[in-house]
């Protein structure tokens, strides 16, 4: 029972925080940010967001650009979600897309040669 409301929760906040991201920030590095996936805590305590992004900046930046907006998507997320307590937020850069794209190169390669 714990477990569906976690993935609910969990489900709401990836998608009012989507939704928060393109309407109510104005920075445009924001808005290139694409949420993955999240991983919250059992206690509720902590949301770790994963997302990916289009911008030229390094990884390192963008994530301490989307840990300084934290604060203000956590405040408006407040105002959205139907919880007690709203999690912390800690936004981590997904690899995954780009290691992907790269083990399909290596396959790509292999088969032509």
């Amino acid at each position: 029972m714990a477990s569906h409301k976690i993935e609910r929760l969990a489900s709401d906040i990836i998608k009012y925080l989507s939704n928060i991201i393109l309407t109510e920030t104005d920075d445009n590095l924001l808005k290139s940010v694409t949420l993955t996936d999240i991983e919250l805590s059992k206690d509720l305590s902590c949301a770790k967001i994963f997302f990916t992004s289009i911008s030229d900046l390094t990884h390192k930046e963008i994530e301490k650009e989307m840990q300084e907006a934290a604060p203000f998507l956590r405040g408006c997320l407040g105002k959205v979600l139907e919880a007690r307590n709203i999690p912390e937020l800690r936004f981590v850069y997904d690899e995954s897309i780009e290691y992907a794209t790269k083990i399909e190169k290596i396959i790509s390669d292999i088969h032509k040669n």
